[in-house]
C-alpha cells in the first residue's frame, strides 16, 4: 500500500528577510540587553562616526562576535579602542540582513582592567605635581645644533628604526647613541632609569630621546613609574619624551622636558632638519655679504670726501698760517697790556711788602728776646751760682733724690767754678 504523499501547504515556505527578521525578533525576546566580555579585533572608524569591530573570545576558543556601535553612543566613548585591547560592552544581539550575520549592537563600552590603572594614574599624577615635577619653570630648552643624540628605547621595537630613519632623513649630521632598555614589563622601569643614569654618566649626547611604539594603558604602564619620573627631571641632559601614539599621555610625558606626539615626532623635535639649516645658512651668509659691501661703500664715499677736503693742501696750510699770525699778534699785544699793569701797581706793593718786612723783623727780635730770657732764666748755671751743686752719678745721671744711693757710691759734684769726686759714706733719709 502506497504511503499518501506529505501535503505542504502545512509549511509554509520562509522569504529570507522574513526569516532573519524573525531570527532577529527571537533573540531581541529571548535575550534583551546583554554585557559581554572580548578582545577587540578589525577596529574601525567609518566617516560617518560609526565604530564597527570583533570581539574575540579572551580564553583564545576562536569565537568571534561582530559588532556594530552606531555615531552615537560612540560619542560618548572617553578613550581611544585599539586592536588588543580588552572590554566589556553592552548592547542587543541583531542579525544583520544583508549578510545574514549575527552582530551586537553596542550601547556602552569600557576597557577591562583600565580603571583601576587610570585611577592610579591619577592619584600618581596628582601626587607628582603638587611636588613641582611638572611645572613648565623647571623644563629645559633642548639643544638647538645638537652634535649627539641618546636613544632611550628597546632594540626589538619599531620605535627605534622610525627614530633612526627620521634622523638619517632629517639630520644624518647628527651622531646616535642607543641606550638599549626593555620598555615593557615588570622590569622596564628599572632598565629605562638605569639607562639614563648610564647616559647622565656619560655625558656624551646633547638631548635624550625617550621613545616607544604605542599601546594598552597596560603596555605604557612602565613610563607611568615614579623611579622613571625622578630620573628624568634628575637628568642633567634634556629628555625629549616620545611614548605612543599622540593620544597617550604618560607621566614620563608631563615630567619630559619636551613632549612628542610619537617617537618621530621626538626625532623631528630634537634635530632640525639639515637642508632647512642650510637654507638659512645660505640667507645669513649673502646677507653678511650684503652688509660688507654696504659698509665697504660707505667707506669709500667717505673716504673720497675726505680726499676731496684734502685736495688743496697748500690752501690749507695758508689759511691755519694766517690763523697762526693773528693768534701770535693778540698773545703779544695781551702780555704788553699785562707788563704795562703790573708797572702800574709794582711801587705800592712793594712798599708795602717793605714794611710787612719791618715789622716782622720787629716781632721776631722781640719773640726770640723774651725766649732768650726764659732760656737763662731756666739755666742750671744760674742756680749753682746761688751756692747749689750739681750731683750725678758715675754713669753722669743726675742724682735727683737720697733714696736710691747706698754706702760706697761714686758720685760726681759741679759748681760754677768746679767739681769734685765724692764717696757715700752714710745715707739718711728724712721721715
Amino acid at each position: 500500500m502506497a504511503e499518501a504523499p506529505v501535503s505542504t501547504a502545512l509549511r509554509p515556505a520562509w522569504d529570507v528577510g522574513a526569516l532573519l527578521l524573525a531570527t532577529a525578533d527571537l533573540l531581541q525576546a529571548r535575550f534583551g540587553a546583554v554585557t559581554v566580555r572580548g578582545e577587540l579585533s578589525g577596529v574601525v572608524r567609518a566617516a560617518s562616526g560609526h565604530r564597527y569591530f570583533a570581539l574575540k573570545d579572551m580564553a583564545g576558543a576562536g569565537a568571534l562576535l561582530r559588532c556594530a556601535m552606531f555615531r552615537r553612543a560612540a560619542a560618548l566613548l572617553d578613550f581611544e579602542a585599539r586592536d588588543g585591547q580588552q572590554v566589556e560592552v553592552r548592547g542587543r544581539l541583531a542579525v544583520y540582513e544583508p549578510r545574514g550575520e549575527l552582530q551586537l549592537v553596542v550601547e556602552a563600552m569600557r576597557p577591562l582592567g583600565a580603571g583601576a590603572l587610570y585611577e592610579q594614574f591619577l592619584r600618581q599624577k596628582a601626587r607628582l605635581q603638587a611636588e613641582g615635577l611638572f611645572d613648565t619653570e623647571r623644563k629645559r630648552p633642548i639643544a638647538h645644533w645638537p652634535v649627539a643624540l641618546g636613544v632611550v628605547t628597546s632594540t626589538a621595537g619599531a620605535a627605534l628604526h622610525d627614530v633612526l630613519a627620521a634622523l638619517a632623513r632629517r639630520a644624518p649630521q647628527v651622531r646616535v647613541v642607543v641606550y638599549p632598555s626593555p620598555v615593557q614589563g615588570s622590569e622596564a622601569a628599572g632598565a629605562l632609569v638605569a639607562a639614563l643614569q648610564v647616559a647622565a654618566q656619560r655625558r656624551e649626547v646633547d638631548t635624550l630621546l625617550l621613545v616607544r611604539g604605542g599601546g594598552s594603558l597596560e603596555d605604557l604602564w612602565s613610563f607611568n613609574d615614579e623611579s622613571l619620573v625622578r630620573a628624568i627631571v634628575a637628568s642633567p641632559i634634556p629628555v625629549v619624551c616620545g611614548v605612543g601614539h599622540e593620544s597617550d599621555i604618560t607621566l614620563a610625558d608631563l615630567a619630559a622636558d619636551l613632549r612628542a606626539a610619537t617617537p618621530t615626532a621626538a626625532a623631528e623635535l630634537a634635530a632640525p632638519e639639515q637642508q632647512a639649516a642650510l637654507q638659512q645658512l645660505q640667507m645669513l651668509a649673502e646677507k653678511l655679504q650684503r652688509r660688507v659691501h654696504q659698509h665697504l661703500d660707505t667707506q669709500a664715499q667717505r673716504l673720497d670726501a675726505l680726499g676731496l677736503r684734502l685736495g688743496a693742501p697748500a690752501r690749507s696750510l695758508a689759511l691755519q698760517q694766517q690763523r697762526l699770525q693773528s693768534l701770535q699778534q693778540r698773545l703779544q699785544r695781551a702780555l704788553r697790556q699785562r707788563i704795562d699793569l703790573a708797572g702800574l701797581t709794582l711801587p705800592p706793593l712793594t712798599a708795602r711788602l717793605r714794611r710787612a718786612q719791618a715789622q716782622q723783623t720787629e716781632r721776631q727780635a722781640a719773640r726770640l728776646q723774651a725766649l732768650a730770657q726764659r732760656l737763662a732764666a731756666l739755666d742750671p748755671r744760674q742756680v749753682m751760682a746761688r751756692g747749689y751743686a750739681w750731683v750725678s752719678d758715675a754713669q753722669g745721671r743726675p742724682v735727683q733724690a737720697a733714696g736710691g744711693l747706698q754706702t760706697g757710691d761714686a758720685l760726681q759734684a759741679e759748681w760754677t767754678d768746679g767739681s769734685a769726686a765724692l764717696q757715700v759714706q752714710q745715707v739718711r733719709l728724712r721721715r
